[in-house]
């Protein structure tokens, strides 16, 4: 499932483009949000996962791997941020939201005083990596088994937010266009913040949090959980670093999606935002 070794930018890309497909995948799957015949099964030690595949009999499973290649495309060119995979039963009533959090990093050569010679110095060992990715889908797979079910009638969708400094005003990843609808998306009932972890290398840096609604959560660890979620979720605003360190809001930047940047987000400078069309699920068995 993971790269041998995770010491090139491109195997990095690799390790976070799969991190980021299995863990839609088991969301989606343990939400049970699309039929069994939409998964392949891959196994990683004793873990059981289940991958979507393209399911040509299935149009919800086969939108959801097109929003996933446009997430694909924003990331191999550095632009998205973050993206909020959300579960609406009301619109623009959110029940429940996947939090994604992207950095990329630039290696800087080290000077080795020995030889005199720039070069770079071994960083993030691959089996720690390896072992944190690990972590965070055991993590997001026993989190998924703890929530209750969602809603038979819900409409999913996406929101990805952009580094507004290197990203061209008119790019949009495959399937997706500008986010239509600027305004706040509020949360329903009385939300809570559960972390999944992260995991870091060299070259990216990527994070994952669920909000759900607190009726829904039946048995979790307490250390997972972050006190004063919002019940607001604003488009614009704050861009906090560490959402954790936040004091008591009820009104936040898209769940933070995005980290802050050297540039400052002000009401005279819209954040770029993008989403894909809305898909339907009516009536889940």
């Amino acid at each position: 499932l993971f790269p041998e070794s995770i010491a090139t930018e491109h195997q990095s890309l690799v390790l976070v483009k799969r991190l980021l497909a299995i863990s839609m995948s088991c969301i989606t799957y343990m939400r049970g949000l699309f039929p069994e015949s939409s998964y392949g099964t891959r196994y990683l030690d004793d873990l059981c996962l289940k991958i979507l595949r393209e399911d040509k009999s299935c149009l919800g499973s086969l939108q959801i791997v097109k929003w996933i290649q446009g997430c694909f495309d924003a990331l191999e060119k550095q632009y998205v941020s973050g993206f909020g995979f959300y579960a609406s039963s009301s619109s623009p009533t959110v029940t429940e939201m996947y939090q994604f959090k992207f950095k990329y990093k630039k290696r800087v050569p080290q000077m080795d005083i020995r030889s005199n010679h720039r070069e770079f110095v071994a960083g993030l060992c691959s089996k720690d990596v390896k072992q944190a990715s690990r972590l965070l889908l055991r993590t997001l797979y026993l989190l998924m088994q703890d929530l209750g079910p969602l809603p038979n009638d819900i409409t999913l969708s996406m929101k990805l937010l952009y580094y507004n400094d290197v990203t061209p005003k008119d790019y949009q990843p495959p399937g997706f266009k500008e986010d239509g609808s600027p305004g706040d998306l509020l949360f329903a009932g009385d939300p809570v913040n559960l972390r999944v972890g992260s995991v870091s290398t060299d070259f990216h840096f990527m994070k994952v949090r669920v909000t759900t609604e607190k009726k829904r959560v039946r048995k979790t660890d307490s250390n997972l959980i972050q006190k004063n979620g919002p019940t607001e979720i604003s488009h614009q605003g704050l861009d906090c670093e560490e959402e954790e360190e936040e004091e008591e809001s009820t009104k936040i930047n898209l769940l933070n999606l995005a980290f802050s940047q050297e540039e400052a987000i002000g009401p005279e400078k819209k954040r770029k935002v993008s989403e894909p069309e809305k898909l339907p699920l009516n009536s889940r068995k």
